[in-house]
């Protein structure tokens, strides 16, 4: 008997919560039952039924070559032999480590850690540590992780699911927490120890920073002595070779990492100047940890993508990008629909609208367009017709590099069918 997309969701009911190990893989906000993931090939994904979709996810923006690519399974093979996790140091970590330092000016230090989430957590404690200071000003729409204090005015699934924050977050966990609206430069005082910003908001689906945005958040924290934090997760060696600092000629206090440095295994990293980082235990005094952290297979992964890449593969990237996001427009708005699709590199929105639309520029705005009702019904004329987008409206599109002109055009060609049944309806 072959089993199907709905007979593994019933299983994974009865094991884990909601079936999903994260919110942003439901299918809550769209509805419909979940594709069961066997394997990746390239720019693609199939399910347990044996379906082909073309990927759009590409684990949130970690597939930056696309997935299985044969250069990672082969360093994954060689590493996986000499052990999985030692609870000692590894050359792979600091190979790794020194690929990040050499890659991005300013950064001297960085220490690994097993997801973004605890990347951010353990950046903002360093801030504190560091400043003496307890507030910090987050973005609202920014999402940084579901660490307690950082889970107020978040997006990605916290939007997704309509939540202002999370149950169980009591109000002295966020009581240092200040929350501003994207593109807005907040006023600071001598009691905020750091400024964290998605240095391109990518999870309220895809809001540029205005031009001078960055750079007058610099300046600002300049004035009262805070630290700026860059929480480039995501845009992290996707948005540009040397990431968004280098992108925006912007350079933060401390930098968080994920997604692209651990090649598709669990990762994280935070770091900063070597005067900063001097403060983390065992050295200083701001206690952070992990058993897992640089594991030599993650490290391995990551290295082995870094090493691959060139500015010039990022150059072809925009390009393919740049004329998909153009198409998109084009396919879209012939079939009766408006879109606004925002591209900053590489980076892609979507947002639908049944009459003009332009791109957000805060949290408010993209909800006031995520939450019309449109994208539902176009997620799944994509997903039927074997297009894989994110299953809710604040999230964006991932172009790997494994998308070739091929792939983006025959997107395109789904997205203008797509967008006709939603016009229809």
């Amino acid at each position: 008997m072959s089993e199907t997309n709905q007979d593994w969701f019933d299983r994974a009911l009865r094991v884990i919560p909601g079936g999903v190990d994260s919110p942003v893989r439901s299918f809550r906000s769209v509805g419909g039952t979940p594709y069961t993931v066997v394997r990746g090939e390239g720019a693609y994904v199939v399910d347990v039924e044996g379906r082909r979709y073309l990927d759009f996810v590409q684990s949130y923006g970690a597939s930056l070559l696309g997935h299985a690519h044969p250069a990672v399974v082969s360093a994954l093979t060689e590493a996986v032999a000499l052990g999985t996790t030692f609870g000692a140091p590894t050359p792979g970590e600091v190979r790794l480590a020194e690929l990040l330092c050499a890659r991005v000016p300013g950064l001297e230090q960085v220490r690994f850690v097993s997801s973004g989430t605890e990347a951010v957590m353990s950046a903002v404690r360093l801030a504190r540590g560091a400043t003496g200071r307890s507030r910090v000003v987050k973005f609202d729409g920014c999402y940084h992780g579901h660490s307690d204090a950082l889970l107020v005015a978040g997006g990605s699934g916290v939007a997704q699911l309509g939540l202002p924050g999370s149950a169980g977050v009591t109000p002295g966990a966020v009581a240092d927490t200040t929350v501003a609206p994207y593109n807005v430069v907040p006023e600071l005082d001598e009691t905020v120890a750091a400024v964290l910003v998605e240095p391109v908001a990518a999870n309220m689906n895809l809001v540029a920073p205005r031009a001078t945005f960055l750079a007058e958040l610099r300046a600002a924290c300049d004035r009262v002595g805070a630290l700026l934090i860059f929480d480039e997760v995501i845009t992290g060696f996707r948005l540009d070779y040397a990431g968004a600092s280098n992108a925006f000629g912007v350079t933060p206090d401390l930098w968080c990492f994920g997604k692209v440095i651990g090649g598709g295994l669990p990762v994280g990293a935070f770091g900063g100047s070597a005067r900063l980082l001097e403060s983390l235990a065992p050295a200083g005094p701001v206690y952070q940890a992990g058993t897992l952290s640089g594991n030599p297979l993650a490290t391995a992964a990551g290295s082995t993508v870094l090493e691959y890449v060139t500015p010039e593969h990022y150059a072809q990237l925009n390009a393919r990008v740049d004329r998909f996001a153009t198409d998109l427009t084009e396919a879209v708005t012939a079939a009766g629909l408006y879109a606004a699709v925002p591209r900053v590199g590489p980076l892609l929105g979507l947002y639908l609208a049944r009459e003009p639309v332009e791109a957000p520029t805060n949290f408010a705005e993209a909800k006031a367009i995520g939450d019309n009702g449109l994208y539902a019904g176009f997620f799944h004329a994509m997903l039927q017709r074997g297009v894989a987008l994110a299953p809710g409206a604040y999230e964006i599109l991932f172009v790997s590099m494994a998308h070739g002109e091929a792939e983006l055009d025959r997107a395109v060609d789904v997205a203008g069918e797509a967008a006709a049944v939603v016009a229809a309806t």
